[in-house]
């Protein structure tokens, strides 16, 4: 999953200016000291700065431990520290200082802010059969000079150690806290993203507030929010719940006065200030935000039970054909955030309320406060608290919903008010399998990675309907999930679409009229049999009780897509994301919506977007350097970021290299960096498995090694051979065939299979995946010699939305053999930026 509240990291502009302003107040302070004692204004070379990555290191209780422990724990401390890793290689390269402490040290690293953290994680990990005492960590990177201490040792000054030294402050037993300045260096990297989780800001020495950031993964650290930020939060919510909800003791007159006095100051400074010409779009009044709710609970596993909690309210709130309700998608985004901006989170997300609130579960009983804050004014409209038995939950979660409605005087038909009241499960750890594997479903756009938590999300999901065989909305999701793996590619198999059906009939059969269920239903039409009229028949049904569901409109806007209606593909999902602003992975198929009808100006922008969100996303960032490709068949921007991605992280690697873009540098080293990046396994694309011996033989066919390529697509074709003997009608596995046979020069038998493709799905049948399987027909026909019948095909995708841009034509070698002749150039001519 991508990193938690990313947008809540400075950007880098920020963290660089941050940085240098320390740099600049240390050399003053410095400066200053050495003419109090130099008239000369000559800098010193023991004075001179540098940048450090500190560990700190604090036992905890180590003051309350008799002298003979303190000595043992020390040492044990020490012997562990010292057999980590990351201390040998920084000791052996003498980049390394450690500077004892009292009861703990620290641990200066200067090569990579990774080394501080690697090692934390280490120590960690080796204090796990050390029960005899316990650490807590703080991560920070920032200017330090070296000193020399009375004992003519090296000792540490500067700001640097200071902000560490807070930092660690803020943590309790086993914590690992991050700065923000070294937390916003490791998002960049797909291994440090899922195990990064923002806990907002921490008031430190002299008022100081501290960005804060919990590093836990496979049990180590501590993943529960640091007391003393729990202790701010609390006041500041008993500051909150002290502050009156209106203003009793004012005369109305005087009150009415005040207001109309306000109102004119507010016209006048917005005359003054914005443009008349640049109105925004305006906000409904009855729009809510339901923010995720604190877990104030000691035990790590409630967790997802608060999680639960803020998303039934929201679903119970999206029911309601007159709101607004902000999908559950874009306000996780604001999950442990311990000072949020109400205002501005409501600006972002196009809404002039939210309701934030806490969750605290010990045993079996549970307390829930909620609050509405009319976020334009920061006026709380309504605060309560319910302590009630747990088993009464999914009652509050109703009473809160209906309450919100009711302040925000909206109407509720009996069959909304009915919805809302209904329980989703009675079974609690049933209720949990479904969170988690919700989670899971929401991380599934990348392809890659989707093949391992699609099948992690069935099995939660199979737990859940085995605990409570009712549960409505574990049986739908448990359908998505099945249709999901099927449709692309992960198990195209007759098995797994029955597996889907089964889950999406047995949802049907327990609540017919279910919105979920006929959304679920429509997902089973467009993943398992592009049968695209009856999915927009379910969701017409679905968006009956689903209004305020981003996904009706997402699909709708999927269903056009596939249908060739464009415009109307274009207008479903800009609707989606009104009601899912922060979505990222509705944004990214927005710009991929701009980029088949060659609106790359609008494709640069919404990536731009994207990038907003999730700034380090490595395949967001590829995504929009490539837009230049295709636009302009400039390659370079291309060349340029693969190669910042892999110098931040080379794991993104096969994230970031697609082979039809590398091969497009043309030259030999980029086609084998492409090979060695490209997974093993292959990679999905139109529902079908892209072996990796395809890649292998289409690079040995252009570096003109024909041995090389025949082994390789002989290899390629047993593997897809396979696939359509098992499935004859498989249109994207045939086309895969008949490209590889053109390969082999097996020229019939290619072109039978590439024909066949398209009569099977031709672009009117999808606009999508007909369009890709009728430009690899004009790849066979370039690879198998029938020049006017590749130039043929190609003028008749390019009538049409697609992705063979101007780029991949002027550039590709695909097309190699066509190149000189005068029909192909001028179908290229004429993509050419105008």
């Amino acid at each position: 999953m991508l990193f938690s509240s990313v947008s809540a990291l400075e950007s880098g502009r920020f963290r660089r200016v941050y940085l240098l302003s320390t740099l600049v107040t240390d050399i003053v302070r410095l400066s200053r000291t050495v003419n109090a004692q130099n008239t000369s204004a000559e800098p010193t070379p023991d004075l001179q700065l540098e940048i450090a990555h500190l560990l700190l290191i604090d036992v905890v209780g180590y003051s309350k431990r008799l002298v003979n422990e303190q000595i043992e724990v020390l040492q044990e401390l020490n012997q562990i520290v010292r057999s980590t890793e990351c201390f040998r290689a920084a000791e052996a390269s003498d980049k390394l200082i450690r500077v004892p402490t009292g009861d703990g040290m620290a641990l200066l690293f200067f090569r990579s802010p990774e080394e501080p953290v690697r090692c934390a994680l280490e120590i960690s990990r080796a204090l796990k059969g050390h029960s005899q005492f316990q650490l807590r960590m703080g991560v920070h990177s920032g200017p330090v000079n070296r000193v020399t201490d009375v004992n003519d040792k090296t000792n540490i000054a500067g700001s640097g150690i200071n902000m560490a030294q807070r930092v660690l402050d803020c943590g309790d037993a086993g914590h690992i806290l991050l700065s923000a300045h070294i937390a916003e260096d490791l998002v960049h990297y797909r291994h440090w993203q899922p195990y990064l989780h923002d806990v907002g800001e921490c008031e430190v020495k002299h008022g100081q507030r501290l960005h804060l950031f919990n590093l836990y993964k496979d049990n180590l650290g501590n993943r529960q929010v640091p007391e003393k930020l729990k202790v701010q939060k609390r006041r500041r919510q008993e500051a909150a719940w002290s502050r009156p909800f209106g203003a009793p003791g004012w005369p109305k007159v005087a009150l009415t006065v005040a207001l109309l006095v306000l109102a004119i100051a507010l016209v006048t400074s917005s005359l003054m200030f914005f443009p008349t010409g640049s109105a925004e779009v305006p906000i409904r009044e009855k729009s809510v935000a339901v923010l995720p709710f604190e877990n104030f609970s000691d035990e790590k596993e409630n967790a997802y039970f608060a999680d639960g909690i803020q998303d039934e309210i929201l679903t119970d709130l999206s029911k309601v054909a007159d709101l607004k309700v902000i999908s559950r998608t874009s306000v996780m985004q604001y999950k442990n955030a311990v000072n949020r901006n109400l205002r501005e989170i409501a600006q972002q997300l196009g809404v002039a309320h939210v309701l934030e609130g806490s969750v605290q579960r010990t045993g079996n009983r549970v307390r829930v406060t909620a609050q509405l804050i009319d976020a334009r004014t920061d006026t709380h409209l309504w605060a309560e608290r319910y302590d009630r038995d747990l088993a009464d939950v999914f009652a509050i979660q109703s009473e809160i919903a209906k309450t919100i409605a009711d302040q925000l005087q909206a109407k509720i038909s009996p069959s909304e008010k009915a919805a809302i009241e209904k329980a989703p499960t009675t079974d609690l750890v049933a209720y949990d399998l479904y969170l988690r594997a919700e989670a899971l479903f929401a991380d599934t756009s990348d392809p890659i990675h989707a093949r391992e938590k699609l099948p992690q999300a069935a099995q939660l999901l199979d737990e859940a309907v085995a605990r409570d065989p009712r549960f409505l909305l574990a049986w739908c999701l448990l359908s998505r999930v099945h249709g999901v793996a099927y449709f692309r590619g992960h198990d195209h198999t007759q098995a797994r679409l029955d597996q889907a059906n089964a889950a999406v009939e047995t949802a049907l059969r327990l609540q017919p009229d279910a919105g979920e269920a006929h959304l679920a239903l429509a997902d089973y039409y467009y993943n398992g049999f592009r049968d695209y009229e009856r999915a927009r028949s379910e969701l017409v049904i679905a968006k009956r009780t689903l209004p305020n569901n981003a996904d009706v409109f997402r699909y709708a806007g999927f269903i056009d897509r596939r249908q060739g209606r464009w415009d109307e593909a274009t207008r479903n999902i800009e609707r989606a994301l009104e009601l899912d602003p922060r979505n990222f992975f509705i944004l990214q198929q927005l710009a991929l919506t701009y980029q088949s009808q060659r609106r790359y100006a609008d494709e640069a922008r919404t990536f731009d977007r994207a990038l907003t969100i999730v700034p380090a996303d490595p395949s967001t960032r590829i995504l929009r350097a490539l837009v230049a490709s295709d636009w302009r068949a400039d390659i370079k921007p291309f060349q340029t970021m693969l190669a910042t991605l892999v110098a931040e992280n080379p794991r993104v690697a096969p994230d970031v290299d697609p082979p039809l873009y590398a091969l497009c540098e043309r030259t030999a080293a980029a086609a084998n960096r492409t090979l060695t990046n490209y997974p093993r396994e292959g990679v999905a694309k139109n529902g079908v498995n892209y072996p990796y011996a395809y890649w292998q033989g289409a690079v040995a066919r252009w570096l003109g090694d024909s041995a090389k390529a025949r082994a390789a697509f002989t290899a390629a074709r047993r593997e897809v051979e396979q696939i359509v003997e098992q499935q004859p009608d498989f249109a994207a596995a045939l086309s895969l065939l008949g490209m590889i046979d053109a390969g082999l020069e097996r020229k019939e038998e290619a072109l039978r299979e590439g024909r066949r493709a398209c009569e099977l799905l031709p672009i009117s049948k999808d606009a999508i995946d007909g369009a890709d399987i009728a430009i690899n027909l004009a790849q066979i026909y370039a690879w198998t010699g029938e020049k006017d019948l590749a130039i043929e095909q190609i003028a008749a995708v390019e009538r049409r939305p697609n992705t063979l841009s101007y780029g991949l034509l002027k550039l590709h070698p695909y097309w190699d053999p066509l190149r000189g002749d005068p029909g192909f150039e001028k179908i290229v001519a004429s993509l050419a930026p105008k």
